[in-house]
C-alpha cells in the first residue's frame, strides 16, 4: 500500500533489459512485467520498481544512490548474484553493526548486500 510522501518506487537505467532480468530473477528471484521493450517493472524486491531502456548505468562512486539489499547468508548470495552474472567491486567488508559487498549487475548498475555480523 502506498503512504503519504514514503519511498514507493526506484527506477534504474538499463542497456540491456533482458540481460538486468536474467539477473534479478537468477540471483534473487525477483519478477518483472515488461510495459513495452523500453521498460521493465520489478517486484518482490522489497520496493516495487523498474529498468528503463539507456546507455547509463548507477553507482554510487558517481554520486547515485546506493541499493542495499539484505541477506541471512552473505556468503550464499554473493555466489548467486557471480552464477548469475554479476560482479562483486568491492569485496565483503565490516561496518558497525553488520558486513556487505557490493556488486554490479550485466549492465553496471551497483548495489549491495547486507548482514548482521552474526551472520
Amino acid at each position: 500500500m502506498s503512504e503519504h510522501e514514503k519511498i514507493n518506487y526506484v527506477e534504474f537505467p538499463s542497456s540491456d533489459l533482458g540481460d538486468t532480468r536474467a539477473f534479478f530473477e537468477k540471483a534473487f528471484g525477483w519478477s518483472f512485467v515488461d510495459y513495452g521493450p523500453e521498460y521493465s517493472a520489478f517486484s518482490g524486491a522489497g520496493l516495487d520498481g523498474g529498468f528503463y531502456q539507456a546507455d547509463a548505468c548507477s553507482k554510487a562512486d558517481t554520486g547515485a544512490a546506493l541499493v542495499v539489499l539484505y541477506s541471512n547468508d552473505l556468503e550464499g548470495s554473493q555466489r548467486k548474484v557471480e552464477e548469475a552474472g554479476g560482479t562483486v567491486v568491492k569485496p565483503t567488508f565490516t561496518f558497525p553493526g553488520g558486513r556487505r559487498f557490493h556488486f554490479t549487475e550485466p549492465c553496471g548498475n551497483e548495489f549491495a548486500v547486507w548482514s548482521d555480523l552474526g551472520v
